[in-house]
């Protein structure tokens, strides 16, 4: 425990990580949380069961904790003076904007993408206000007002409104003819009247008439000046100096905003404000079952802290929201949650992102590629740059590798200059774990058609002529299917498995497979049925996730079956098997899967299931993501299913980790001396007699040499001190 104390952490923290059995960090734990502790922005990978989530959760509840005795001692305004008054905010831009040194200048020389910039303070409730702007450069502009919750692109969402140099204004991404076209030297005017929720513009001093009516949910969110740019300048001027076209009708500048209406918890600078009950540190992971994992780490590593205390949330799906909101409104200090729920609750505005100083993204490629990237931009956004204390964000991503574009992409775009810990590095196999695959062929394996009535497929074929012994393409993949689900048994039979993680590819898969084989046990426990089994998926209620989960961790069934969602993270060790029904489309799943086994030195295998011809799988892009839906049509004909092609697969993972698979027969049997010898799968790896001896051999000649310079130290010795008459 000397090692976590050297690292920084708090005593308190560390009595509570000895009591869960921490002997020492673990690697990926030792790089990390120095860094972290140190104030640093931080990208880490590492292998599955590396201890990547205490890498972070550690640090994050230290700082957490050292915030909130801070808050405690007064909350003392601590934020830069380069952000006070009204001006341009330079950490709350895209990376292509310059801003000048007093904030009033913003300058963008990317021509192929808009780059905007928001100003540090903004005004709401009520007011009329006026800024204006001049086009001091050549280029496309758009200027106008925006939201906390909008992009950086004006008047591509519906948090932000712009009018353009085109003639055009803009909203949620419409754009229409407003006014005239404007450029280089020409003065625009931004009026915002909050009393009658009206935006407009002006060019050189002619009012060009409403532009905008503000929805009435959007009044109270406060509004920021707001830029987007493309190869082009402009100059801002809130008021500091004299008008060209002074506004009328009661407008005033935005400098002179009575001070009741500035949103202090900008994306520049927050404020302190003991009234807010907002969170210091948000993580968001990609499954119900990670976020459950991280805030029960959470609760053990607080243990000891002494007051003030730590109060953590979890906000998932599938549980009660109003009681989530309750919790909020009492005051939380992290939020651990998954994308959609968090999403809602800040949609609503239960969630205040205002005083966040830690934002955690964990399997940060799987949350990419599930489509959250335009939420993790726009929490982002809203969140201060530069806390009330004067400590900058502080922003952690987590991925199964370093080496996917988007993660690098999010890493340029949201990290300031994160330290990488890839101690992964591309992926690759553990040498605990024996991977095989065994092919599927329906040409050669005619068993099939003795199983059509007894395993129940995903009916893509359901309007298909079928006909057993036809060679067509849609008899060959159903027969893929009814052999897959053979297959499984004998992987089972063959290697005797008394537990295992089974994926496939689809919940409707997973769904046939779990009654298929409690057909063929005799009851859902494990001590009457030898094929019991749970499915794990997100179509199951979120407290049969986790019974189910729970029932697999301790023995009550031997096999849990379940799509990708299990694939990242889940804490369940010493698993001796996995078998893949279907390969995954995405190469890195792969490493994901098998990785569930050979963990804590424990041998593993896993067995993939590949068919040699292509199968038609649903794939739905239909509204209700496959709920009742029967359109068995390909999606290129307007329908929801497609060819997969898993031998394209297989190849693809072999380039990726840059070795063969060994194929073994369809009866499943792994040739006694194909990983060097007998093992025991699930048992830990032993010394083998042949690795061992060539060891001692090695080191042989320096123990001898070490012998020889002993003796000889020793005769020198003994002869000095009896020259000296000692003897």
């Amino acid at each position: 425990m000397a090692a976590f104390t050297e690292f920084g952490v708090l005593p308190e923290i560390v009595k509570a990580v000895e009591e869960m059995g921490w002997t020492l960090p673990t690697d990926v734990q030792a790089e990390a949380v120095p860094l972290i502790l140190g104030g640093g922005d931080v990208l880490m990978a590492a292998e599955t069961g590396s201890g990547k989530t205490g890498a972070f959760s550690l640090p994050v509840i230290q700082i957490v904790y050292e915030t909130l005795r801070e808050k405690r001692q007064g909350g003392m305004k601590k934020v830069s003076a380069g952000l006070s008054g009204w001006k341009m905010n330079f950490l709350d831009r895209d990376p292509e904007v310059a801003i000048s040194e007093d904030g009033l200048l913003c300058q963008c020389r990317e021509h192929r993408a808009w780059q905007g910039c928001r100003s540090t303070q903004g005004v709401a409730k009520s007011g009329r206000y006026y800024y204006e702007t001049v086009v001091t450069d050549e280029g496309l502009c758009r200027v106008g007002w925006a939201t906390l919750k909008a992009g950086r692109e004006l008047g591509k969402d519906k948090q932000s409104f712009g009018f353009g140099g085109t003639g055009k204004k803009s909203y949620g991404s419409q754009f229409d003819d407003y006014g005239e076209s404007f450029g280089i030297n020409d003065t625009i005017g931004c009026y915002l009247d909050l009393n009658n929720r009206e935006i407009s513009f002006s060019k050189n001093g002619k009012d060009l008439g409403r532009a905008f009516e503000v929805p009435l949910h959007l009044k109270d969110l406060g509004f920021f000046a707001a830029v987007t740019l493309k190869n082009a300048e402009m100059k801002f001027n809130f008021g500091d100096s004299p008008f060209q076209y002074p506004p009328k009708n009661g407008f005033v500048p935005l400098n002179k905003a009575d001070r009741q209406y500035v949103v202090s918890g900008s994306t520049g600078a927050a404020q302190f404000d003991p009234k807010k009950h907002s969170p210091s540190a948000i993580i968001i992971e990609p499954s119900r079952e990670l976020a459950q994992q991280t805030n029960d780490n959470i609760v053990s590593f607080k243990k000891y802290l002494p007051p003030p205390a730590i109060k953590e949330l979890l906000s998932v799906g599938g549980q009660p929201v109003k009681e989530q909101i309750a919790a909020l409104s009492m005051g939380v200090d992290i939020v651990t949650g998954t994308p959609g729920r968090l999403d809602d609750l800040i949609s609503t505005n239960h969630l205040d992102l205002s005083q966040v100083r830690f934002f955690v993204l964990d399997e940060a490629d799987g949350l990419l590629s599930q489509g959250h990237s335009e939420l993790i931009n726009r929490i982002y956004q809203q969140i201060p740059k530069l806390g009330w204390d004067g400590k900058r964000l502080q922003m952690i991503v987590c991925s199964a590798t370093l080496h996917s574009l988007d993660v690098k992409r999010l890493a340029e775009k949201c990290m300031h200059f994160p330290m990488w810990i890839d101690l992964k590095g591309q992926d690759s196999v553990p040498e605990t774990v024996h991977h095989v695959v065994v092919w599927v062929d329906p040409t050669k394996d005619t068993s099939w058609q003795g199983l059509k009535h007894s395993v129940v497929t995903d009916g893509v074929h359901r309007h298909d002529k079928v006909k057993p012994g036809s060679q067509s393409n849609e008899t060959l993949s159903e027969s893929i299917k009814l052999l897959k689900a053979e297959y499984t048994l004998k992987a089972i039979e063959e290697h005797k498995m008394d537990q295992a993680l089974i994926f496939c590819r689809t919940k409707l898969d997973c769904d046939n497979l779990e009654h298929y084989l409690l057909s063929k046990g005799g009851g859902p426990k494990a001590l009457v049925n030898k094929y019991s089994c749970v499915c794990l998926h997100s179509d199951r209620a979120a407290a049969q996730r986790k019974a189910n989960l729970q029932a697999f961790k301790d023995g009550e069934v031997r096999f849990l079956i379940c799509t990708d969602v299990a694939a990242r993270g889940i804490d369940v060790r010493g698993i001796p098997f996995v078998i893949n029904v279907t390969l995954p489309d995405e190469r890195v799943n792969y490493v994901h899967r098998i990785g569930r086994v050979g963990r804590a030195e424990r041998m593993g295998l896993a067995i993939s299931l590949v068919a040699t011809v292509q199968e038609k799988v649903w794939y739905h892009s239909c509204p209700s993501r496959g709920k009742n839906c029967n359109n068995t049509r390909l999606k290129s004909d307007g329908g929801c299913t497609i060819w997969y092609n898993e031998k394209q697969y297989l190849a693809d993972v072999e380039n990726h980790l840059g070795e063969s698979i060994t194929a073994v027969e369809n009866d499943i049997i792994v040739p006694v001396n194909e990983f060097d010898g007998k093992v025991v799968y699930g048992e830990k790896r032993g010394n083998k007699g042949s690795s061992y001896e060539a060891h001692t051999e090695q080191l042989a000649p320096s123990v001898q040499e070490l012998a020889v310079l002993e003796r000889l130290a020793q005769t020198s010795f003994l002869c000095r001190r009896h020259g000296k008459g000692m003897y």
